[in-house]
């Protein structure tokens, strides 16, 4: 047993000091002596979590405290051993666009689990499949229709039920986002290449941070293409958690916003204190 422990502290010391390199599991299995199988099972009785998800954490906790200190998303990406600034969001938020044909069939044999839940900044509609969530918006008396009607839209062929117990996990954790703490949340998108494209680069808008359409279409290959691209931001279908609402104009106008221009500004606000 102990020396079972004296392995996993030495693999915890070699993923802290080899954190640049982002060292696989098998690289990492090797430097202790140990199967990759045997090695996930030690890891996991001992920390109890994968070692895959040790080094996850241990990344993006590094990266908070090296943006804390002014330093540009892409130097820390680069430093931390990740291939670019996105990738340092996907240890977040991982997101996945519906396949072609998905999207030709408009969510045919898809199960959507939807319901409200009261969170900080009001109700919370949020809409989940066995992949992740595909639909999130603050709502209230006035608007759940609305919202509901749009989730409608996006999937007509899909199988609706609502399922408020389905859904309290996701919603309780919902704004832990970029705490060390839990899973990364996953989604499920139905959009264009080009909107997918332009939520891809909305997730790398760092928290407590904001850019302006301009900067974000030049972000994403489109400087040309401004105004699809502030359409492309609308259309967001994962309100916060694809964070649309950190894009202003260039002017400093805080610009439109689905839930409304005061909730946009609660939710800089709020990002900007918990950055």
């Amino acid at each position: 047993m102990n020396e079972d422990y004296a392995r996993i502290e030495k693999a915890i010391g070699y993923i802290r000091s080899n954190i640049g390199d982002q060292p696989s599991v098998e690289r990492i299995a090797a430097h202790v002596g140990v199967s990759v199988y045997h090695f996930h099972r030690l890891f996991r009785r001992w920390a109890g979590i994968s070692p895959k998800r040790y080094l996850s954490l241990l990344t993006v906790d590094q990266a908070r405290q090296l943006l804390a200190g002014s330093r540009s998303v892409l130097d820390v990406s680069l430093e931390l051993g990740l291939s670019s600034p996105s990738r340092l969001h996907e240890q977040f938020v991982s997101i996945e666009a519906v396949t072609p044909g998905e999207f030709r069939k408009r969510g045919q044999g898809i199960e959507i689990a939807y319901g409200v839940h009261a969170g900080p900044f009001g109700d919370t509609l949020i809409a989940q499949t066995r992949r992740g969530i595909c639909f999130l918006a603050f709502t209230d008396q006035a608007t759940l229709e609305r919202e509901l009607n749009r989730l409608r839209r996006l999937y007509p062929e899909a199988l609706l039920r609502e399922n408020p117990v389905a859904i309290t996990a996701t919603a309780q954790r919902l704004f832990d986002v970029g705490e060390t703490r839990g899973e990364p949340f996953h989604l499920l998108v139905r959009g264009t290449n080009f909107q997918v494209n332009v939520w891809r680069g909305l997730l790398r808008i760092p928290r407590g941070e904001i850019t302006s359409y301009q900067q974000l279409a030049q972000a994403v290959g489109r400087g040309d293409a401004v105004r699809a691209v502030a359409n492309a931001v609308g259309a967001n279908p994962v309100h916060y958690l694809i964070p649309c609402h950190r894009v202003l104009r260039a002017n400093g106008d805080i610009g439109g916003f689905r839930a409304g221009i005061g909730l946009k500004r609660e939710l800089l606000d709020w990002e900007a204190d918990s950055a």
